[in-house]
């Protein structure tokens, strides 16, 4: 039996909103949940230190990080793949 692995950590996408840090980069993460008691769906959003050794991801992109094991204090995520390059403005 030969059957393809299924990755036990957890994926998200987010935008990039800081890489001024060496090898991290801070990546934005909204979703859209319902309010609990009042059923409006609401914004809400979450911020991630991702480590990126490279330093190939930049102020805008949209990318995807994956679980990992704690790196620091505040990095337990890594970045894994571009899903799309900022626009020049």
């Amino acid at each position: 039996m030969t059957e393809a692995k299924t990755s036990l950590k957890r994926t998200l996408v987010g935008k990039v909103v800081s890489d001024k840090r060496t090898k991290t980069v801070t990546v934005l993460i909204e979703r859209r949940v319902k309010h609990e008691l009042y059923g409006k769906i609401v914004g809400k959003s979450s911020k991630y230190h991702a480590h990126d050794e490279k330093g190939e991801y930049k102020l805008g992109d949209t990318i995807e990080i994956t679980e990992s094991r704690p790196i620091s204090k505040t990095k337990n995520w890594v970045a894994t793949r571009l899903v799309q390059k900022a626009i020049a403005v």
